[in-house]
């Protein structure tokens, strides 16, 4: 079942309260920026039971659940720095600023196994994104585009102004749970040093 809603603050606040009613036969959640994907155990339940919850739920602010905290260890060394610097008319060291000092919410994950769009970015960094994206873009790039900012866990393209770079293994399918970031976490980049 697709729900298709009018904001992110609604994907969360419906996703959120997915979580907190843990369905038995829902087998998997996917946020977006407008919609959630709620899967299913086929020839169950699952479907009745989802749909009252999504009917039932406040979506004027997500259920209070304690977000997990994770820190990801950055340096600033990305190669649009300067233009990032420029076009807000900042310094560098303002930029970083400004990026480390934000507390960032997961909203969804996508594009590529361990992707996190990060929420909570600074207004004067929300810029657009590339006019001509990059063939290969390193694992573990950080960037930012429009309100979002995120770090790449592979090599890929892509068209985001990359501000610096994270060792942080964001995606290991060894792991329990491969991704490291999950929608609602808190995530705060810390200057690596």
């Amino acid at each position: 079942m697709l729900v298709e809603l009018d904001s992110l603050a609604q994907v969360e606040a419906l996703h959120g309260a997915l979580l907190v009613a843990d369905l038995p036969d829902v087998v998997e959640l996917v946020p977006a920026a407008t919609t959630v994907l709620i899967a299913v155990r086929p020839g169950s339940d699952g479907l009745a039971q989802a749909r009252a919850v999504v009917e039932a739920a406040d979506l004027s602010h997500p259920p209070d659940r304690t977000p997990r905290r994770v820190r990801l260890p950055i340096s600033y060394d990305g190669p649009d720095l300067e233009l990032v610097a420029e076009t807000a008319g900042l310094s560098v060291d303002e930029v970083v600023a400004l990026h480390s000092g934000a507390e960032y919410t997961v909203a969804f994950c996508g594009f590529a196994p361990g992707f996190g769009y990060l929420v909570g970015l600074p207004e004067p960094l929300q810029q657009a994104r590339l006019e001509n994206p990059r063939t290969k873009v390193p694992a573990g790039s950080v960037g930012i585009a429009g309100e979002f900012t995120g770090a790449y866990p592979r090599s890929s393209p892509g068209g985001w102004r990359l501000i610096g770079s994270t060792t942080a293994i964001l995606f290991d399918a060894k792991r329990s749970d491969p991704a490291l970031l999950a929608p609602g976490d808190h995530v705060r980049f810390e200057v690596a040093g």
